[in-house]
């Protein structure tokens, strides 16, 4: 069927041919008195499929043309096309969207007059760079809503991975016994030591706290100023007793992005969880919900700061790490509203 493209709209209009387009598979914008508005991305689309001719004051135009001519219009038009064209193929009813996301996406058999959206979906090429903040941006713009923000990731060949990007909500089980006295460590170069057996044992059983080297118990310095922090560690050295800001400055000298690590760590052990450390899996902590006995970690977990900048490979390798030990990956960012928690979960649309 022939449609005119009138800038950024191709418009339809035969009555009756908008209608049945309309129809079969929710394209376009029904127009006033008869006929359709299709949507650059979608006009690209039906051309593509030769299911619509588009012409341009009498000439018409190619799909080479159309392709274009919309990505001189609207930015990324090309990512945004390739993620359009690829859900349209599943079967899925996928409509343009204008504002944050980029498509609206409907299960497959939903029309949009009688049902909801499925998907929010954003559209990103695996070079573009970005802030972890902006994922929780999107999010709240979804936080009374059912539907679930996905992330349509194309790479250097046109292949495209989908992310669905949600809040983490670890549960907690674990309940920290506090000690009834503090105990006494040691810093060691930079760990700390308990060697009372009696101490030691305490803060293993109150939170599973450190390593067991003997009878001895090794801290590190974000868990040693966690414990301080909650008046059940006294740290001395060589040069006597040590508060918790000198603790807190020598772990800086002592770590990389020691600051939004020890945040997340609070917040992690505020809640109830148990943190350990993540290095034999590439990441800050690994984390139970319950005591180490009874579970296995079922979470790994990558701190960083609102402001600092990731890319799509970073977050494809850490959740591809995950799901190669069968756990989850928990992006945690150290922000204005405290720490909050982020998760990814590759899916198959």
């Amino acid at each position: 069927m022939p449609g005119e493209l009138v800038e950024d709209t191709v418009v339809i209009d035969d009555q009756k041919e908008g209608s049945q387009l309309h129809n079969r598979g929710a394209f376009g914008y029904p127009r006033s008195g008869g006929g359709l508005d299709l949507d650059l991305i979608e006009a690209t689309f039906l051309a593509q499929s030769e299911k619509i001719e588009v012409f341009r004051d009498g000439k018409a135009v190619s799909f080479p043309e159309l392709f274009r001519h919309s990505a001189s219009i609207i930015p990324e038009f090309d990512i945004k096309y390739l993620v359009y064209n690829e859900l349209r193929a599943r079967g899925f009813i996928v409509k343009p969207n204008v504002g944050d996301y980029d498509l609206r996406v409907y299960g497959r058999g939903d029309m949009p007059s009688r049902s909801r959206e499925k998907y929010w979906v954003k559209a990103a090429s695996e070079r573009s760079k970005f802030d972890i903040s902006e994922f929780f941006r999107l999010l709240a713009l979804l936080k009374e809503d059912k539907r679930e923000l996905l992330y349509g990731v194309v790479d250097e060949e046109g292949d495209i991975t989908y992310y669905v990007v949600s809040y983490g909500v670890p549960k907690a089980k674990w309940n920290m016994d506090v000690a009834d006295e503090k105990c006494l460590g040691h810093l060691v170069q930079d760990r700390v030591f308990v060697f009372d057996e009696t101490q030691a044992t305490k803060l293993m059983d109150a939170g599973h706290f450190g390593k067991k080297m003997g009878d001895a118990l090794q801290l590190s310095i974000i868990e040693s100023a966690y414990l301080m922090s909650n008046g059940l560690l006294e740290v001395v050295s060589a040069d006597g007793t040590l508060d918790l800001d000198t603790v807190l400055s020598f772990g800086k000298t002592q770590q990389d992005e020691f600051t939004v690590r020890k945040d997340a760590y609070f917040h992690l052990r505020d809640q109830g969880l148990l943190v350990k450390t993540g290095f034999k899996y590439g990441t800050h902590f690994r984390m139970y919900e319950d005591h180490p006995d009874r579970c296995h970690a079922r979470y790994l977990v990558h701190a960083t700061s609102a402001d600092k900048g990731t890319s799509w490979p970073e977050i494809s390798r850490a959740v591809r790490l995950a799901h190669g030990v069968k756990k989850e990956i928990l992006f945690s960012m150290v922000g204005a509203n405290g720490v909050e928690l982020l998760g990814f979960r590759r899916i198959r649309p």
